[in-house]
């Protein structure tokens, strides 16, 4: 069975919000399958905005540091977040900063002149992203920038292989929508995917 950390990255603590369903999808039918299941929201971790390297270098918040080590235990990491102004939401990415601190995710081993070790290798990832317009607009008109940014800037980089994702497009068009991207979630985390 797998072990997965599984990230609410809304800076909303508010459970109303679309993506703390989604996680609670994907959490149920992971665990009903035997897969162990840690889950985080971002908008309840302590955490501010890093603002120079002397910050980024110093150990991160008590709250990071835990969810490093449940992410350093897991094999899967599901991180789902919703796209404002194309792209994530400014805390999320913020959270990103502090999780990449301590040399969690590259190590330099104290020499910055060779190319750093990935520290998530043997690991693999899902970012799912909730959106207002079309999926496929977000895909096609827009590049999706921001997604292929994370992918392959934070997440490929540090290691994860492979690196999937999901986009839900147009999640305030309706119910039997919503319903259906719920029951894909479900499909995803008992195959813990």
């Amino acid at each position: 069975m797998t072990t997965i950390t599984l990230i609410n990255g809304h800076p909303d603590p508010d459970p109303g919000h679309f993506c703390a369903a989604l996680c609670e999808a994907y959490r149920a039918a992971a665990e009903k399958a035997g897969h162990t299941v840690h889950r985080a929201d971002i908008g309840a971790l302590e955490f501010g905005f890093l603002l120079n390297q002397r910050e980024f270098e110093a150990p991160p918040p008590a709250d990071i540091e835990r969810l490093q080590a449940r992410i350093g235990d897991s094999d899967h990491l599901v991180l789902v977040y919703p796209l404002w102004l194309g792209t994530m939401p400014a805390r999320l990415k913020a959270f990103l900063e502090h999780l990449g601190r301590a040399n969690f995710f590259l190590d330099t081993g104290g020499d910055s002149s060779g190319w750093p070790a990935q520290k998530m290798k043997g690991r693999s990832a899902r970012v799912v992203v909730t959106m207002g317009m079309p999926g496929l607009a977000y895909r096609l008109l827009f590049g999706g920038h921001s997604l292929k940014a994370l992918e392959k800037g934070i997440l490929g980089i540090a290691g994860f292989r492979p690196v999937r994702d999901t986009i839900f497009g147009l999640v305030g068009s309706g119910p039997e929508r919503r319903a259906r991207m719920l029951e894909t979630m479900a499909r995803l985390g008992a195959k813990a995917r």
